[in-house]
C-alpha cells in the first residue's frame, strides 16, 4: 500500500510530482495562490486541493480526505522571501511569513502524521525571530517540533544538481518524526556526473523571437534526461513517451534588447557587460537601450551548455539568456532545468504577470519557485525505506 501525503505551501506540484513517481499518495494539498492551485488540480486530479491562506485551514477540510489512523507524511516549503539573500532587503525584512512553519506543525498533528520534511533555502538557518534577537528562526522551529512530539529530528542541505536536477540548487530540510529510535537519513546521490544544460534541452528546438510562433515538434537530439522527461510511466502519469511539446512559444523582445543578448558570451551577464563596455561606448549603448542605465548583477545570464544551470528562481524570464539563441527561455526550457516532466500543464492565463500581486503567480514564477521534482523523487525513495522501518517499529 501507498504511503500517504499531505502537501502543506504546495505550489505548482514540484514536491507531489516527485514523490507520486516514487509510489506515495497524496491526500490533500493546501496553497494560497489560484493560479498554482489551478496547476495544481491539472496534474493531480485525485488530490484534494484546498485553496486558502493555509492559517485559515481547519481540521474539518481536512480529516475526511485522509485514513482514519493518520497520514504518512506531511511536506512544508513556506515561502523563502524572507530568508532569501538574493535581494537586497530581504534579509532585513521580517513578517508574519517567517513563523509560518508552524502551520506545518499545526496541520501534522492535526493528521497524527508519522513525519514531517521541511524544506526552504539554506539562509534559513541564520535568519533572527526579530532584528535586534539572538533567537533563530530555525532554533523556534526545532523547540516547537519537540513540543509537539517530533522529538526526533535531523537536519540536511541537498544540492538538487547530485539528484540528476540540471542545476545547481542548494536547499534545506529538517526531517522530523515521533519515533525517537529511528535513524533518519537523506537520499544518496543519484548521478555521479551533473546533467548539463545541453542535455536538459536535447529534444526542444529553436523557437523565433517575436514570431508568436509555438514550435510543437520535438527535434531529433536525445539525452537520457530528456528521455526521462518524456517517460509518462516513469512519472505514473500514464504510459509511453509524450509526442508533443507544450508551452515552448518564444516571448517578445526588442531589437535592443536582441542586440545585448548577442553580445554575451556563455558565462557571461549584463554585469559583465558592464565591465566591458566602459565610457562612451557605455553611453551609446545606453543612448540605444542596448544597456539599461542601471545594471543588475541577477540579470540576462547565458547558460553555459556544458554545465548545469545556476539556481532557477521566479525571475528566470529576466535572469537567464539561451546558451546559443539570443533570446530568454521558454516555459518548457525553464520547466526542464527545474526536471518538470514535459507532460506537466501550467495553468495560470498569460505566461506574464505583473510581480504586484501574491495571489497571481505566473508561469515562469511557479516553475522557479517549485521543488525540482526529481529532488522530490529522491526524498520520496528514502522516506519510502524510513517509513516501512517507522512500521515495522511501530
Amino acid at each position: 500500500m501507498a504511503f500517504t501525503h499531505i502537501d502543506c505551501f504546495s505550489g505548482p506540484g514540484g514536491i507531489c510530482t516527485g514523490l507520486h513517481a516514487a509510489g506515495f499518495d497524496t491526500k490533500v494539498a493546501i496553497e494560497y495562490i489560484k493560479s498554482c492551485v489551478d496547476t495544481y488540480s491539472a496534474n493531480h486530479p485525485s488530490v484534494h486541493v484546498i485553496h486558502s491562506d493555509i492559517r485559515d485551514v481547519t481540521a474539518e477540510q481536512i480529516l475526511p480526505y485522509i485514513p482514519k489512523e493518520g497520514i504518512d507524511l506531511v511536506t512544508s516549503g513556506m515561502p523563502c522571501e524572507t530568508f532569501s539573500t538574493a535581494g537586497n532587503t530581504s534579509r532585513s525584512f521580517y513578517d508574519d511569513r517567517q513563523f509560518l512553519f508552524r502551520e506545518g506543525i499545526r496541520i501534522a498533528r492535526i493528521a497524527n502524521a508519522k513525519m514531517i520534511l521541511f524544506e526552504n533555502v539554506p539562509a534559513i538557518t541564520t535568519k533572527k525571530v526579530e532584528k535586534n534577537s539572538n533567537e533563530l528562526i530555525v532554533d523556534l522551529l526545532k523547540d516547537e517540533l519537540k513540543e509537539s512530539g517530533y522529538t526526533n529530528y535531523k537536519e540536511f542541505v541537498l544540492n538538487a544538481v547530485d539528484y540528476g536536477v540540471p542545476q545547481k540548487r542548494n536547499r534545506f530540510f529538517i526531517l522530523a518524526t515521533k519515533d525517537g529510535n529511528l535513524k533518519l537519513s537523506s537520499p544518496k546521490a543519484t548521478c555521479d556526473k551533473p546533467v548539463t544544460v545541453k542535455e536538459a534541452f536535447c529534444g526542444l528546438p529553436n523557437v523565433v523571437p517575436n514570431s508568436d510562433t509555438e514550435n510543437k515538434i520535438y527535434s531529433q537530439t536525445q539525452s537520457d534526461y530528456a528521455n526521462r522527461m518524456r517517460d509518462n510511466a516513469f512519472w505514473k502519469i500514464g504510459c509511453g513517451t509524450v509526442n508533443e511539446l507544450t508551452y515552448h512559444m518564444p516571448m517578445r523582445h526588442r531589437s535592443c534588447t536582441l542586440e545585448r543578448f548577442s553580445l554575451l558570451k556563455q558565462g557571461e551577464s549584463l554585469k559583465d557587460l558592464f565591465e566591458r563596455y566602459v565610457g562612451s561606448e557605455r553611453e551609446k549603448l545606453q543612448e540605444r537601450r542596448v544597456l539599461p542605465k542601471k545594471m543588475f548583477i541577477k540579470r540576462n545570464y547565458r547558460l553555459k551548455s556544458d554545465e548545469p544551470s545556476p539556481t532557477v528562481t521566479s525571475h528566470c524570464l529576466d535572469e537567464f539568456v539561451h546558451p546559443k539563441y539570443d533570446r530568454a527561455l521558454t516555459v518548457r526550457e525553464c520547466a526542464r532545468l527545474q526536471s518538470f516532466p514535459d507532460a506537466y500543464h501550467f495553468s495560470g492565463g498569460p505566461y506574464l504577470v505583473p510581480h504586484i500581486d501574491r495571489e497571481v503567480q505566473d508561469k515562469y514564477e511557479q516553475i522557479g519557485d517549485a521543488v525540482p521534482p526529481l529532488l522530490a523523487y529522491a526524498w520520496g525513495t528514502e522516506l519510502n525505506k524510513l517509513l516501512a522501518e517507522y512500521n515495522n517499529e511501530n
